[in-house]
């Protein structure tokens, strides 16, 4: 079927709205982080201990990334039934108004028992709709572009994470530098209120962009015994190997996100940095990223997704064990100067051509959950747990010594190199197919659509 090729135009559309919208919902989900460290737990479970209430607000934050694998499940088998561009309007309107709800929760004081209940919900949707979105703004953004620039454009997905990442940061930074009552009686609310404003302009970006071409070729072709079957089921019968490979070669990294973007949190102050400026260096080197990434993402347009993600892999296996020895040196240009370049080059390398890389894995029928399910299982065992089995071998270790975590780090390099290197190529693949004429990694005999 010959299908009108995007305009410019709509690409440029297409590539704002898919940054924008995980912008918007990473914004939204990790503000929830820095609000349940710093003031939930004497807001919503004042009747607890300031410990244990701290603790109990943290849980919450846990129950939304058990949610984001059953949201890239759920969205993604209506994004490849119904259509990408419906699906990513339903993610971000749900994420906008959860986000703009929580600010409008009453204390516990209030209405007691309620006001947990509510932020527990809420919570729980917000992880929903973040596992739908990513896996839609990826494949918008590389089903409108050419082969040639794919993975460039797929790129501005992924910089939405970061970039939500610093904003959300910085604004909850900005309000805790209010004084402790007003901060706790509204001044949290105003990040969260302010989603309703980033909602608005999200949509606006959104609406009109026109829906996945590759998306509607597909639809159009004579493939109704294949879609009547569930994505997930289509998935799980005859991808599931694919799925396993794609989590594994993203493992090291998102592992190593986890270890030096999160666990160092905890572990950089028990060596005397003040958290101000770990907090800080971590949001340098995040905000960093969103830089590296579309170079990275470009570079594999060029000479291939396999020699980027090679080097990443091998960067993070290899860096692991010096790197902390520069973190344990104590000495403050160091930490922060090894920590940033860490996050800027070397983590970054395979967080931005993944994205592309799963998006040419799956047929078209089954590309949403594919890539939904794939990136958040990978991020849920490494960025996810990452940092607890850093924290359980330092202990193990007699809690100085992260040798064991380094050695962690460079295994799980090994078994992704090791997964990396039996797979094909993916760069220039057509992303028109369906699961009975085309074979994942490899060219389509078709002509593609994209191109």
């Amino acid at each position: 079927m010959a299908t009108t090729p995007t305009s410019k135009a709509q690409q440029r559309r297409v590539w704002i709205s898919s940054y924008l919208g995980t912008t918007i919902e990473y914004y939204d989900f990790l503000l929830y982080g820095s609000a349940a460290a710093l003031v939930f737990g004497p807001v919503f479970f004042s009747q607890l201990s300031p410990l244990l209430g701290t603790i109990v607000a943290l849980a919450t934050l846990a129950a939304g990334y058990v949610a984001r694998f059953a949201g890239a499940v759920i969205f993604g088998h209506y994004g490849d039934r119904l259509g990408r561009k419906k699906v990513m309007l339903v993610t971000m309107v749900t994420m906008g108004l959860c986000s703009g709800f929580i600010g409008l929760i009453p204390s516990y004081a209030a209405i007691g028992v309620a006001a947990p209940l509510l932020l527990v919900i809420l919570r729980l949707i917000q992880g929903l709709a973040v596992g739908g979105e990513y896996g839609g703004a990826v494949l918008m953004a590389s089903e409108h572009a050419g082969a040639r620039r794919r993975g460039l454009a797929a790129s501005a997905a992924t910089m939405g994470a970061p970039s939500g990442a610093v904003i959300a940061t910085g604004a909850m930074t900005l309000v805790a530098t209010m004084d402790r009552e007003a901060l706790l009686s509204w001044g949290w609310r105003i990040p969260f209120l302010a989603s309703f404003l980033l909602l608005a302009l999200g949509l606006w970006f959104r609406a009109r962009i026109e829906e996945s071409p590759v998306f509607l070729a597909d639809v159009a072709r004579e493939t109704a015994p294949v879609r009547r079957r569930s994505p997930i089921v289509e998935i799980l019968r005859n991808h599931g190997g694919t799925v396993t490979k794609a989590v594994v070669v993203q493992l090291a990294s998102y592992t190593g996100q986890g270890v030096f973007g999160v666990f160092l949190v905890s572990y950089a102050p028990a060596l005397g940095y003040a958290p101000p400026l770990v907090l800080l260096t971590i949001m340098i080197g995040t905000l960093g990223s969103v830089f590296t990434t579309p170079i990275y993402a470009a570079l594999s347009d060029r000479i291939g997704r396999k020699a980027v993600l090679i080097f990443g892999t091998v960067a993070n296996g290899l860096v692991a064990y010096p790197l902390f020895l520069l973190i344990d040196s104590g000495v403050t240009a160091v930490f922060m100067v090894s920590v940033i370049v860490y996050l800027c080059f070397f983590m970054t390398p395979v967080t931005s051509v993944s994205a592309v890389m799963l998006s040419e894995l799956f047929p078209t029928e089954v590309r949403y959950t594919g890539v939904s399910a794939s990136y958040q299982l990978a991020q849920t065992v490494g960025s996810g747990l990452g940092p607890l089995i850093a924290a359980s071998l330092l202990a193990a270790a007699g809690g100085a010594d992260p040798t064991l975590i380094a050695v962690y780090i460079g295994v799980l390099a090994i078994i992704s190199l090791t997964v990396l290197l039996r797979m094909k190529e993916t760069a220039g693949t057509s992303l028109r197919g369906s699961t009975a004429e085309s074979t994942p990694g490899v060219d389509s005999a078709q002509p593609p659509v994209d191109a």
